[in-house]
């Protein structure tokens, strides 16, 4: 991994300029850069004030750059120079599953894509949760961190400042973060975050795959509150008397494998639960949950 001058980062972006931004959060920019080695790379300015330590941050960056798996963006390097702090991320071409599943205009992603971006992305979470030392939670799970390639391939992105845990903890108390629509209830009312905080976002973010629909709609007055709210007593259903109409994405206009809906559908519902305890940890969901074509 490569420690980066705020010069380098400069001339990699053409000086931070607008026709490069990639994005942005409550965190900062995110720039897309070319190194000179040809490589293109997405460079995340972190906004200074976030109370960490210069050797905090760098101990914490040196962890996150051991972490490899085919499901997770790569951190590349990193820059500390004069008070801030940016991270340098591989970059992913195909952008997110937010702007393919929601954008405007967008074709209908077929139903085959769904599947194995929710098995993708679980593969990689599962690893951030099971096979990390120290493990990672990663506290913003979302389709906008869901990043795709050109084949459509998942890689969970925005795992760079997660809170890494010890091996004997119960929960780490944090301030609250994340995105309004996919934290856990026990992690919003009580900044209680656990790796089931991550399960339940991910329960989120499978049940847009299934129905087409954002977290939060407020153009939708149809629905009262969430989509977790809304979808609930339908999953439920669902998987009572195996009709799924109610639920799953009109535009797929029924082109799906009722077998696999099924396996999601149950699996969208244990995440969801409102209990972490009872919720399903990730690897139970890559292995068992959700169908993997052989």
């Amino acid at each position: 991994m490569s420690q980066f001058t705020y010069e380098e980062l400069a001339a990699a972006t053409d000086g931070f300029s607008e026709a490069n931004v990639l994005g942005q959060g409550g965190f900062g920019f995110v720039h897309k850069g070319v190194l000179p080695d040809r490589r293109e790379v997405a460079i995340k300015s972190l906004k200074s004030g976030s109370g960490q330590g210069e050797r905090e941050f760098q101990a914490e960056v040196e962890i996150i750059s051991r972490v490899h798996h085919r499901h997770l963006v790569s951190l590349v390097g990193y820059c500390i120079a004069n008070g801030q702090r940016m991270l340098a991320y591989e970059f992913v071409p195909n952008k997110t599953l937010e702007y393919h599943l929601h954008g405007k205009d967008r074709p209908v992603m077929n139903w085959s894509t769904r599947l194995r971006i929710a098995v993708g992305s679980a593969k990689g979470l599962a690893y951030l949760h099971e096979d990390c030392h120290p493990r990672i939670i990663h506290r913003d799970i979302k389709a906008a961190n869901i990043l795709l390639d050109c084949n459509f391939e998942a890689m969970v992105a925005d795992f760079g400042l997660a809170k890494l845990t010890s091996d004997n903890y119960t929960h780490v108390s944090t301030r609250v973060m994340g995105t309004f629509g996919y934290l856990a209830p026990e992690y919003a009312s009580s900044g209680k975050l656990t790796e089931k905080s991550d399960v339940f976002s991910f329960g989120v973010m499978l049940l847009e795959l299934i129905t087409g629909r954002r977290p939060i709609d407020l153009n939708n007055l149809t629905m009262e509150d969430s989509l977790v709210d809304w979808a609930r007593p339908l999953l439920t259903k669902a998987t009572e008397n195996g009709d799924y109409d109610e639920l799953v994405d009109p535009r797929l206009e029924g082109n799906y494998v009722a077998q696999e809906l099924s396996c999601m559908v149950s699996c969208t519902a244990a995440s969801i639960r409102h209990s972490a305890r009872r919720r399903p940890k990730m690897s139970h969901v890559r292995e068992e949950s959700i169908p993997t074509r052989s």
